[in-house]
């Protein structure tokens, strides 16, 4: 097994998508990139520790390469705004990427300019890419959040619409469904 850390906005929705990826083993919502240590959801939401609300990924990179992941990744969410996902608003929402090692970083900053050359996006790509920092596991309520609470408000009219246009754009990718 192999780890990746993205952090592309809310970890709900982040973690919605990568639980469906085949050759992906867990996923677990954290804080990493700041300088508090333990920090709790509460001082995390101040925007003030300096962290982003991340995933960790454990994946099998015999069944899905780092590159694979990324490209969800880069298709998951907008990488061109600064401290923002929709509605989610501060430095805690950032895009980031967190390389695990040099190959990962590597393929992070290809697939970056890739895009930026081939001007998929209107704007300028501002996500981060960093030299993975300790990761700190969310707390408990927040693990598997979207398959625990799919009913809730934020889950119907946020994670949902993002899941399913996941779902329709890498139905390739999905665990077996039966």
């Amino acid at each position: 097994m192999e780890i990746a850390t993205f952090g592309s906005g809310c970890f709900w929705c982040t973690e919605a998508i990568f639980q469906n990826v085949d050759g992906v083993h867990s996923v677990e919502s954290g804080y990493s990139g700041g300088h508090v240590k333990n920090p709790s959801y509460k001082e995390v939401c101040t925007g003030t520790t300096g962290h982003a609300e991340v995933i960790r990924i454990s994946f099998d990179p015999s069944k899905i390469s780092f590159e694979d992941l990324l490209e969800i990744f880069w298709q998951t969410h907008d990488p061109t705004t600064r401290n923002r996902q929709g509605a989610d608003v501060g430095t805690q929402y950032r895009s980031v990427i967190f390389y695990h090692n040099d190959a990962q970083r590597e393929a992070a900053e290809f697939y970056k300019q890739r895009l930026e050359d081939e001007k998929v996006f209107d704007k300028p790509i501002v996500t981060e890419i960093t030299a993975a920092t300790e990761f700190f596991k969310a707390e408990d309520y927040h693990q598997n959040y979207y398959s625990l609470n799919s009913n809730a408000p934020y889950c119907t009219y946020v994670i949902q619409p993002k899941l399913e246009k996941f779902k329709k754009a890498f139905s390739a990718r999905l665990k077996n469904q039966n």
